[in-house]
């Protein structure tokens, strides 16, 4: 076994404090690495207050994860020691079902495995996240960090990015392409930046005008102000897609009018309920609506290299693990501009 440290929650409604833990021996096919930064994400948030109904205690959160090898097992072949690595949201699968066969690791037929909140498919013991000093994973679920790309910025690519990346990619976006984004926070940012990436015409839905200047800068085209009918009606059928990160229950029949004949609105940002749409502009538009998670490893490698060749990286807050819990209440009242990374070294303070 091996010791480390980190921050963990105790309780659903106890702040996160310092946890001494010790990770699973290393396998001959694992790499182990030491943290250097770790991104922020809401789930992070709503694991350590339980709000999905299935956490367990202790639980030390973190899925964006960017470190360098420390050791390597006798048949690691990709990686060496000094080596800068990433882990995202998953750190193993059954690796044999056909959803895994195609790449697609997320989809596991039995369930992939969380880097934190899941369970290790050999041992059965509890998986623990980045909010800690090192971190044991198979290769296969390891990932290179292109050169040139900020480590200290990387970390929220792992969940924020592939999140985004993914839908974008489903869906064929590309020149031409005539996308929407709803919502402007740690999701949404990337995804106006990625589909302008990829050069779609990108444009955000926000309830303000306020935010038209950070849109632009990003790469929108335009800001879209969700509460003027006029504007709305006006922009009627003109979106191939529409990427909504709005991670609380909300009203989707506002949105649905917007997608062209077979348009696409994806869901990445809320998990449960949403209020009830109406199935006439499905029917009438041949519309649809429909959820995307991560992606699997392949295409996660793909996005770093797509990020790397573009120069696309979040808008970062570095802050401490010491000051986690202030941005857990920073980021319940969306007090963040766009992503908070922890750094790391931090730990030893």
């Amino acid at each position: 076994m091996m010791k480390t440290k980190g921050y963990a929650a105790f309780t659903c409604d106890t702040p996160l404090a310092p946890f001494s833990f010790e990770r699973r021996a290393p396998r001959e096919n694992d790499i182990v690495m030491e943290i250097l930064y770790c991104g922020v994400c809401h789930s992070d948030l709503h694991w350590a207050h339980n709000d999905w109904g299935w956490t367990s205690y202790p639980v030390a959160p973190g899925h964006e994860i960017v470190g360098r090898v420390i050791e390597t097992g006798n048949a690691v072949t990709r990686y060496k020691v000094g080596g800068a690595v990433a882990v995202g949201c998953m750190v193993d699968s059954c690796q044999s079902c056909d959803q895994c066969r195609k790449g697609l690791e997320q989809l596991c037929r039995e369930g992939n495995t969380g880097t934190y909140g899941g369970r290790d498919r050999i041992t059965g013991e509890p998986t623990q996240g980045g909010y800690s000093k090192y971190l044991v994973v198979r290769e296969e679920f390891a990932l290179r960090v292109p050169e040139g790309l900020d480590l200290s910025r990387a970390a929220p690519l792992l969940c924020a990015g592939i999140t985004t990346y993914s839908p974008l990619r489903t869906w064929n976006v590309g020149p031409g392409s005539r996308v929407g984004v709803v919502g402007l926070g740690g999701l949404g940012h990337m995804a106006v930046k990625l589909a302008a990436g990829m050069g779609a015409e990108v444009t955000v839905l926000s309830r303000h005008q306020g935010k038209e200047a950070d849109a632009l800068a990003l790469g929108a085209a335009r800001l879209l102000v969700s509460t003027d009918a006029a504007a709305m009606a006006k922009a009627a059928s003109g979106f191939d897609l529409i990427i909504d990160t709005v991670p609380v229950k909300h009203d989707l029949n506002l949105y649905l009018p917007l997608l062209d004949v077979d348009g696409t609105l994806v869901l990445v940002g809320q998990i449960g309920p949403v209020a009830e749409p109406s199935t006439v502009p499905l029917i009438l538009g041949r519309r649809r609506i429909t959820g995307s998670p991560i992606g699997g490893i392949a295409e996660t490698q793909e996005m770093l290299d797509f990020c790397a060749r573009k120069n696309i990286l979040p808008e970062c807050e570095m802050i401490n693990i010491q000051d986690i819990n202030t941005a857990f209440e920073r980021m319940d009242r969306a007090d963040v501009r766009y992503r908070f990374v922890i750094d790391m070294a931090s730990l030893d303070a």
